[in-house]
């Protein structure tokens, strides 16, 4: 009984994780289609931002797919790091994966619920969910990236530093294609409230990778 349950801790329960986060990305395909085949290309084609970006709700149900399979992957992402670089078995179990997704929800709806907050209380709520729906596409694209990656460190290349570089480069580089694209769109509005476009950068899009990064080193 011991030898399976130290088999599942390992891997049997990250390969579950895997496959229920594709059901919702296969889903999301197969109900929207042509959205997803728009979405698929965002990194080489504005063209999915321009048909959605202000036509459509950030809750939608193609959003709300492709964000949950992104959120579980960045999960499993983040916990795989951990363990990687703190070479520890202390964490590996199901429950601290799940501390790590609880605690990535809870901070993605706080963010979004003062973004909003922020264009209510400036009277720009139409810009401000322009602006967040921009920087969650791209977001939930870099959990495609996240997925493979995720499979590579689990199955491929085991533990491998050099595959955990080149992913957090990679996922970088496309987060930043988003922001670069929201600020290129918005440039009239953010001239017009600078002071508060930088105290936002500093306390919602800075500080908290400041503080995971502290974490992480410690």
């Amino acid at each position: 009984m011991e030898p399976i349950q130290r088999t599942f801790d390992s891997l049997d329960w990250i390969t579950v994780i895997l496959f229920s986060s594709l059901v919702f990305i296969v889903i999301a395909k197969g109900v929207f289609y042509n959205r997803f085949m728009d979405f698929i290309i965002l990194p080489f084609n504005n063209k999915y931002i321009f048909m959605y970006g202000k036509k459509e709700k950030l809750l939608n149900w193609f959003q709300i797919f492709v964000t949950v399979f992104q959120i579980i992957n960045f999960s499993l992402f983040i916990y795989l790091v951990y363990n990687i670089f703190n070479q520890t078995n202390n964490s590996s179990s199901l429950t601290f994966y799940f501390t790590i997704l609880g605690l990535l929800v809870l901070f993605m709806i706080i963010k979004i619920l003062l973004q909003y907050g922020n264009g209510y209380v400036f009277n720009s709520g139409n810009v401000i969910s322009q602006f967040v729906f921009k920087k969650l596409s791209y977001l939930n694209y870099s959990g495609i990236l996240m997925f493979f990656f995720n499979v590579m460190l689990c199955y491929v290349f085991k533990g491998s530093k050099s595959i955990v570089y080149l992913s957090i480069v990679l996922i970088l580089l496309i987060n930043v294609m988003g922001w670069l694209t929201a600020l290129r769109n918005h440039q009239k509005f953010l001239r017009a409230n600078f002071f508060y476009f930088i105290l936002y950068l500093c306390a919602l899009e800075i500080a908290p990778f400041v503080i995971i990064g502290s974490y992480l080193k410690d």
